[in-house]
């Protein structure tokens, strides 16, 4: 019975199509009718568990031969559809054994883990659930990959051993996995180098003796070695054999099959990987290097075939990598010097060999060695020599074994080879530096439209590409930046092919009658260009041959809107902008289509890139920018100034003496880009800049920033000057809090119970004493740490005087323990990572670490950086509400225009302050001056302040210090106040403070007011003393940079203005102590380390002390646009992502105080722990139910609408029209509840659906004052950081569950809202993605709604509601239905409260009245703020009786009268827009 219905479903299933659906899109129906589905819930889905057969592996086997193997045609779906049902979790592992397994099981393991990989979800936790089986099936993996010696085992296709490639090198690629690392390693061992030809090996451990001894070890151990350890030994070099007979193979000419190409290239990206770390090469490299597989990959008919272009592109990359600067022994990194004495040792011992051996190459012998290291000198003296000749050198090299016999007869010693092996192993080799210096920065056509190196939008993740990866670790600083640099510039590269391809296809470039080009478009961000001429090329600087400077006019004519034209007349300085040339071969009316090939069709010949120097005057001279407002040029004709890339200029010029042409001649488009997103040649130029200093990184940081060494290491704990002693100053509210802070310490206090009160000092007692000489009884450490125990120390802030307003501000929030300990790791010295899960209070523990920093090193400064404005702008807000004084703050870049603050703290915002403080504190000493009664100009200065203060109150205090010590015994407390206000000189001066001044009641507390007072006086002089340079310099630049240097000690930006403006914070001596970063997770990995490098070593040190990183890694990572670079090259990965990966020890923060505890359900399994404070259970707003609701938070099904579901009008911009509507409804349904708008958010996964729910808004109720906007509609990915009471999401797939795969997308998705989260989808989708089971939780999938509730309610959250109470919508059109009747409803209760005509006339000429008798005074304002201040009361005159905005049911309209609607109130709106254009224009 079951076989028969198997093999009906079997003949249903369609032919494998070869579209976009093929790359992985899996629709429902076409789940639910699969001859897959049908057999994955028959025997492993866990939604049928109860009903499954009995495990078969005929199963496995026939699966594997009709969906998955060659014979099934490798279809990307099928595969996708069978790792979806959790094939490879369910059934494939669990019944694996290796004696039974037989080959079809392994290749569906390991096809299946290779898909997981591709989807980039968890791979090895399903491996890690039978960790005893893993060894075995390693082993499998291994002996498939080579081809079986034994005659009865089948042999793995070539297709099936790309798979096996491919999963060995995720296995490398990840070891920081425990089950991986254990078997990966054994592979990479010094053991394996018992594959090296015998002399070989002799040389090589002759060079290292450390090694000679470790291997004389290793022989003892492994006397009688078992034949499997030999296999393993000798495994990655039989592999490097097999694949060279693999691709010597390959004919020059004539078909070759695209798999055996797929192989080679697959190949060459393992050997890339293993090289490009360094616990892989380190033993790896000289067997790599004892096989020559570049050198005979050099000379395989493959390099020079077109099919090979990606194969020749992965070997340059490979080649680089063999001969990285890097020593293999030690890690450390190689100068150019090193290298160089490298060469000089390898030439001399070829030189060496020669000598001996062949006279006729005397000259050679004898030669210098910079004469003969080129290419063309080897091949001069070795061409000559015959293949015997040839041996004989490379044999005394011990390059090739003496006799080619078993074991290594698989040596080539033919002469083409040996030739090129020699030359190529004795060329000279060019610097890395000297070639990336020589790198132009701007792209060119070249590498833009290049598949190979910038993929296009969509990457499948089914081939390798020729590009660098970022894993966990790297081989030096050098390879880190460089690796950066490429994937940035790449990156780069593939947003301005899009730019271009945006604004060149809307110019229309066609070909005229003439021949010549004429645009049929326009764009806003290119023109035309009109001239074009470089005016000036200088020489090159001593030792370069690039131009030192190239300059060109660019004259375009801006015939275009005024706010256009606006935009390009203010291109700043450094702006880049980009020179096309396009020779269109399409005549005069031909459309643009979209979906084919840019380049042909526009007929682009050339790119190249440019920087903005200014816009020219009248007389030819550059517009500088300044404060001073810029000249108003006559006319539509604008010409610019512009920098060309120098190197770029270079290599153009190059190429024109070799008879190309001169691309400089032919420029026809000038095209600029959005400020925001061109700042890559700064970056780029910033990275190459660290990569030509010497990177000098704290040394507590180096190995961990290379992923190597113990994670731990930069540790406070493991810090040798961690701090014994810490002022916590505000961080506790009492001293229960305190206590309870550290439950795992004992706390002790000598002071009695009454008088602990905050600020407290707190002196840990497990840290040692950091002693000065060794001279002291060494047997008091360890018993030092083992007292696990703290004592408190309490202490008083000093007063500052007199004034309420001198008293400090207090931090009003009770931190958790584990906040606690996040604080007092940052507050220590070292490397600390905060993990902080949605609603943790991340933002204020790091206010609080800035706080305590601030008042325990008063003398460091602290620089925040953060990944966007808006969490600076947050971070900031917060730091001024705290104990702060703001002269010490500042804000760089250009965000701090939304900083919602009165104040403005930006450089020349606090530059002002300075001076006006200046001027109010000079004021202060003018009315102290006067109230001691001394004559003459005081308070002129600053430098005569000082010398007031000096001579006169200094003078004066310590009289009255000297007078009033007399009284120090007097018991009468009137006695002593009367004697003190008497004495105290500055008493006239604190006239205006709290009187009486003096309320202590004996001696001390009186001195302490006295102290306090004159702190006050003594503070107003240090302020101007430190404000004494504002007078000195002059400029507002100077006194910026002063202040940036000198003044502030807290410094705040964001990651990209650090990269924008490193060399200027360098130049001008910019140093800070501390570092603290949030939203750590969101910054790109060159970001984030950037900042680490923003000043200069002192003494060949980096003053570095504290970098704290804060983030949360389970949510969002950086967004990269380009989808190769983000799957192929993690470049996705943030440094604060990949630290937690290498194990270094993170503070997870472990109470959430936002959303209630069953929506915090959703998403707190993603986290280690994750509780809800408090008053998540005590508050009101929490306790009650959502008005109108049943549950705080729904999945809501969502069928198709009129038979659609998802659509996709534009490739990737995907919609769904259903679940628009109904979110839209339930939006509406809510305001007429009453809910606020402000308190409403509508996120959605897709853009597209983003644009499709905007316009149903502005349809439905954008305009309708009853209803209006939500607080905003956007994505998921927009919205991280931010949140809202209630949240609708609109899931949009209906067909595959796409991105929402990535648990990190989900999990910012469910922690967006506080009280009520909503979720429109297709739940027979989702709730079978294995990932989103544990957010999926099954509540009714229809909305069930409470429609007799009004906002706010009464009703409990914890309240049964009465089954007659409850509305359950069947689907979207019923919603809609009831929406309609509601707001209908709603307007005919209003129309009763409304006034009459007469009643608003009355109202209205009231208000004329009003107005006219209180005309305000005249004022500066502009006059566009007058207008747009007026507009509301010239609306108010002209007001009509209110009317509802109807709310048409448009889901039972039919399309034609749709049609008809949609045409008349198009027409409406065109007759506003022309009564509303004309007054403007008449004004």
């Amino acid at each position: 019975m079951k076989r028969r219905s198997q093999t009906r479903a079997e003949q249903a299933v369609p032919p494998a199509k070869t579209t976009k659906e093929n790359s992985g899109s899996l629709t429902v129906s076409q789940l639910s009718s699969d001859v897959i589905w049908q057999l994955a819930s028959q025997y492993w889905t866990p939604d049928t568990k109860a009903d499954h057969l009995p495990y078969s592996a005929k199963i496995i086997e026939r699966i594997y031969n009709e969906e998955i193997g060659d014979g099934g045609g490798h279809s990307a779906r099928r595969i996708n559809m069978l790792e979806f049902s959790q094939y490879l979790e369910q059934y494939l592992w669990p019944h694996y054994q290796r004696e039974t397994a037989t080959h079809a099981h392994l290749m569906s393991i390991v096809i299946m883990a290779n898909e997981k990989f591709r989807e980039r979800v968890e791979v090895w936790t399903v491996f890690e659930k039978l960790p005893d089986q893993y060894p075995a099936f390693f082993r499998h993996v291994l002996e498939s990959c080579l081809p079986s010696k034994k005659a009865k085992e089948a042999s793995s296709t070539l297709r099936e051993r790309t798979a096996l490639l491919m999963f060995i090198n995720h296995c490398f690629n990840s070891m920081e996995i425990e089950l991986c690392r254990e078997q990966a390693k054994r592979l990479v061992s010094l053991s394996m180098w018992h594959c090296l030809q015998p002399r070989r090996r002799e040389q090589e451990l002759r060079e290292v003796p450390e090694w000679r001894k470790y291997w004389k070890r290793l022989l003892k151990k492994e006397k009688d070695s078992k034949p499997e350890v030999l296999w393993e030994r000798h495994f990655m070099q039989n592999l490097i054999i097999d694949f060279l007979h693999i691709l010597e193979s390959i004919p020059a000419e004539g078909e070759v099959p695209r798999n055996v190409v797929h192989y080679c290239e697959r190949f060459l990206e393992f050997i890339i990987d293993l090289e490009a770390l360094l616990p892989t090469r380190r033993f790896f490299n000289t067997v790599l290097d004892d096989c020559h597989l570049i050198v005979r990959a050099l000379l395989s008919p493959l390099v020079r075939r077109e099919e090979g272009k990606l194969f020749g592109q992965l070997l340059d990359m490979l080649k680089f990598y063999t001969r990285f600067e890097i020593n293999d022994v030690t890690g450390s990194s190689l100068t150019d010097h090193d290298m160089t004495q490298l060469h000089y040792k390898k030439i001399t011992s070829l030189q060496r060999a020669v000598f001996a051996k062949f006279p006729s190459l005397r000259v050679f012998a004898l030669s210098n060695v910079a004469t003969v290291d080129n290419r063309e000198s080897l091949e001069q003296h070795f061409g000559g020599l015959d293949g015997k000749g040839l041996l004989q050198i490379a044999t005394f090299l011990n390059l090739v074994p003496e006799e080619v016999v078993s074991p290594l007869d698989w040596h080539r010693v033919d002469e083409q080879f040996l030739r090129e092996l020699l030359i190529t192993r004795h060329e000279r080799r060019c610097s890395q530096l000297e070639a990336l210096n020589e790198m132009p920065l701007y792209p060119t056509e070249q590498i833009i439209w290049d598949e190979n190196v910038v993929p296009s939008e969509y990457y499948s993740g089914d081939s390798c590409l020729a590009l660098p990866k970022l894993n966990l670790q790297f081989l030096t600083l050098h390879d880190y930046l460089l690796r950066n640099f490429n994937l940035f510039r790449l990156e780069s590269t593939y947003e301005i092919r899009q730019d271009i391809e945006d604004a060149v296809s809307r110019m229309l470039p066609w070909k005229s009658e003439d021949g010549d080009v004429v645009f049929g478009g326009w764009a806003r961000m290119a023109l035309p260009i009109a001239s074009f001429a470089v005016v000036e090329v200088a020489k090159p600087h001593l030792g370069e041959k690039k131009p030192s400077r190239v300059r060109a006019d660019v004259g375009v004519t801006l015939s275009v809107r005024r706010e256009i034209k606006a935009e390009w007349e203010n291109l700043r300085k450094h702006d880049v902008c980009f020179l096309i040339t396009v020779k269109p071969t399409q005549p005069y009316g031909t459309k643009y289509k979209h979906r084919e090939p840019f380049v042909p069709q526009v007929g682009l010949v050339s790119v190249r890139g440019c920087e903005v120097e200014g816009m020219l005057d009248a007389n030819g001279r550059v517009i500088e920018d300044g404060p001073e407002p810029r000249p108003q040029l006559q006319g539509e004709n604008r010409c610019y100034r512009v920098w060309l890339d120098s190197n770029q200029y270079r290599l153009d010029m190059d190429d024109l003496q070799e008879g190309a042409d001169d691309v400089y001649e032919s420029f026809n488009i000038l095209m600029r880009r959005k400020p925001k997103e061109n700042n890559f040649k700064a970056v780029l130029e910033t990275i190459r800049h660290l990569m030509n200093t010497e990177c000098v990184v704290p040394p507590w940081l180096h190995d961990i920033l290379l992923g190597y060494g113990d994670p731990g290491a930069a540790h406070y704990s493991n810090m040798p000057n961690q701090e014994r002693s810490l002022e916590f100053n505000d961080t506790f509210m009492d001293y229960n809090h305190l206590e309870a802070s550290f439950p795992q310490y004992n706390l002790k206090c000598e002071v009695p119970v009454e008088n602990r009160q905050p600020p407290f000092r707190l002196i840990f007692e497990d840290v040692p004493i950091q002693k000065e000489s060794d001279g002291e009884d060494p047997e008091e450490k360890p018993e030092e740490k083992l007292t696990k125990s703290i004592l408190v120390q309490p202490y008083k802030y000093e007063a500052r005087g007199p004034y309420p307003s001198d008293k400090p501000k207090q931090n009003s929030i009770r931190f958790t323990p584990t906040q606690v300990e996040a604080i007092r790791a940052g507050m220590q010295p070292g490397l600390t990572l905060v993990v902080g899960p949605p609603g943790t209070g991340k933002t204020d523990v790091a206010v609080q670490i800035i706080s305590n920093i601030y008042h325990n090193h008063p003398n460091q400064r602290t620089l925040i950086v953060t990944h966007s404005n808006q969490a600076l702008n947050q971070l900031f807000e917060k730091i001024m509400a705290l104990d702060i004084d703001e002269r010490h703050l500042l804000r760089l870049g250009h965000g701090e225009e939304a900083l919602e603050t009165e104040k403005d703290y930006s450089r020349y915002g606090r530059v002002n302050y300075v001076l006006a403080k200046r001027m109010d504190l000079l004021s202060q000493v003018q009315k102290l001056q006067e109230a001691l009664g001394v004559s003459g100009d005081n308070a002129y200065t600053c430098e005569t302040a000082g010398y007031f203060y000096l001579y006169n109150v200094m003078a004066r205090w310590e009289k009255f210090q000297s007078q009033i010590s007399v009284h120090k015994g007097e018991a009468d407390a009137e006695k002593l106040r009367a004697e003190f206000e008497k004495e105290f000189p500055f008493g006239k001066f604190f006239a205006d403070a709290p009187q009486p001044l003096f309320k202590g009641a004996n001696y001390d507390e009186l001195m302490d007011i006295a102290c306090s007072n004159f702190r006050y006086i003594s503070d107003i002089f240090n302020e101007l003393e430190e404000f004494r340079a504002f007078e000195l310099l002059r400029t507002g630049l100077d006194r910026s940079k002063y202040l940036l240097v000198k003044e502030a000690k807290i410094i705040a930006m964001t990651c990209t203005h650090a990269a924008l403006k490193r060399k200027e914070l360098v130049n001008l001596g910019f140093r800070y102590d501390n570092i603290l970063m949030e939203e750590s997770a969101q910054i790109l990995e060159i970001e984030t380390f950037i900042p680490l490098l923003l000043q200069n070593p002192l003494d060949g040190l980096n003053r570095l002390k504290r970098w704290i990183m804060i983030g949360d890694h389970h949510q969002l990572p950086p967004v990269i646009k380009n989808m190769a670079f983000q799957k192929y090259s993690n470049m996705e990965q943030s440094l604060f992502t990949r630290l937690v990966r290498l194990g270094v020890p993170t503070v997870d923060l472990d109470g959430q105080g936002r959303a209630r505890a069953s929506i915090c359900s959703l998403y707190k399994w993603r986290y280690k722990k994750l509780e809800d404070l408090q008053h998540i259970f005590e508050r009101d707003e929490y306790k009650q139910a959502n008005p109108g609701f049943v549950h705080d938070y729904q999945l809501i099904n969502v069928e198709d609408f009129k038979g659609v579901g998802e659509s996709e009008p534009n490739p990737y911009f995907y919609q769904n029209l259903a679940e628009a509507e109904y979110i839209v409804a339930v939006y509406m349904y809510m305001r007429l509840l009453g809910y606020p708008a402000a308190k409403i958010s509508i996120l959605t996964t897709y853009n597209g659906q983003k644009h499709l729910i905007r316009d149903v808004i502005n349809a439905r109720c954008g305009n309708n004052p009853l209803i209006g906007w939500p607080h905003k509609i956007t994505t998921v990915d927009k919205y991280q950081g931010q949140q809202n009471d209630y949240i609708l999401i609109s899931l949009v797939r209906t067909k595959a569950v796409g991105h929402l795969r990535d648990v990190r997308r989900l999990v910012v998705a469910m922690s967006r809202a506080r009280l009520g989260l909503y979720v429109f989808g297709r739940v027979s989708l989702f709730k079978n993605c294995l990932e989103l089971q544990q957010t999926f939780k099954l509540r009714p999938l229809k909305l069930s709604l409470v429609p007799e509730d009004k906002f706010p309610t009464d009703r409990l959250a914890s309240a049964a509601v009465a089954s007659q109470d409850i509305k359950t919508v069947e689907n979207m059109s019923e919603m809609a239905q009831f929406v309609y009747e509601r707001y209908m409803a709603k307007m005919e209760e209003l129309k009763g409260t409304l006034p009459s005509e007469e009643e608003l006339e009355a109202m209205r000429n009231q208000l004329l009245q009003e107005d006219e008798e209180s005309v305000p005074e005249a004022s500066e304002e502009p006059p566009e703020k007058r207008a747009a201040k007026e507009e509301p009361l010239s609306k108010k005159k002209t007001t009509e009786a209110f009317k509802p905005t109807p709310i048409l049911n448009e889901i039972n309209v039919d399309d034609t009268e749709m049609g008809q609607r949609e045409q008349i109130e198009e027409e409406a709106t065109d007759q506003d827009k022309t009564q509303e254009s004309a007054p403007a224009e008449e004004s």
